[in-house]
């Protein structure tokens, strides 16, 4: 006999409980991987804002906060220019959880209100030459603690070289990646 116990009637039956829902696990930063002290610090006021406050302004910073450098892709002054031309976005701080970077291609940008993790020193310059001004996100958590009247950007994350690689593989029909050769020649992959 299969005996008694606890599970005698799963060994009748042959099978014990299954897990139906396989592979469900989501993974999410909870926290930044940094160890950026003060990124940490600003981890803490977005938390709390985004528990204390409705708005969901204060969430996406917040989840923006946890994101890797890749997710977190620059935004050049050009970029960030022509999102503000936009006569939806007129007077509003453009945020960014990021890096600006100085354009050279682009000749004149017009006044801007920017809060953003970095600028690079020409960026920098640049807007404050032509009447900008640039906030750090403590003094926007002061000015705007709901987001109000902001435009939060976003740098283009397919903008890497390696995401030209990924896709289908080359050489397959209908495919538009990037072989990873040494070199382009008569010797290398046609």
């Amino acid at each position: 006999g299969h005996g008694t116990g606890p599970f005698a009637c799963c060994r009748r039956l042959g099978k014990m409980g299954i897990d139906i829902k396989k592979r469900t696990r989501t993974v999410a930063r909870k926290e930044p991987r940094t160890e950026d002290v003060y990124i940490k610090l600003l981890v803490k006021l977005y938390r709390f804002l985004a528990r204390r406050t409705d708005s969901s302004f204060n969430k996406v910073v917040l989840k923006r906060l946890f994101m890797s450098r890749i997710n977190r892709p620059p935004m050049s002054i050009a970029r960030l220019v022509k999102k503000m031309k936009n006569p939806a976005n007129k007077g509003k701080t453009a945020v960014i959880v990021g890096t600006i970077t100085n354009d050279v291609r682009i000749l004149d940008i017009p006044a801007l209100k920017v809060c953003a993790l970095r600028l690079t020193e020409g960026a920098r310059a640049r807007i404050l030459k032509n009447g900008g001004e640039i906030m750090t996100f403590d003094q926007l958590a002061l000015k705007a603690p709901r987001g109000q009247n902001t435009v939060i950007l976003q740098g283009p994350r397919a903008a890497r070289e390696a995401v030209r690689h990924f896709g289908r593989a080359p050489g397959v029909p209908h495919s538009n990646s990037k072989p990873y050769v040494r070199a382009k020649g008569r010797k290398f992959e046609r």
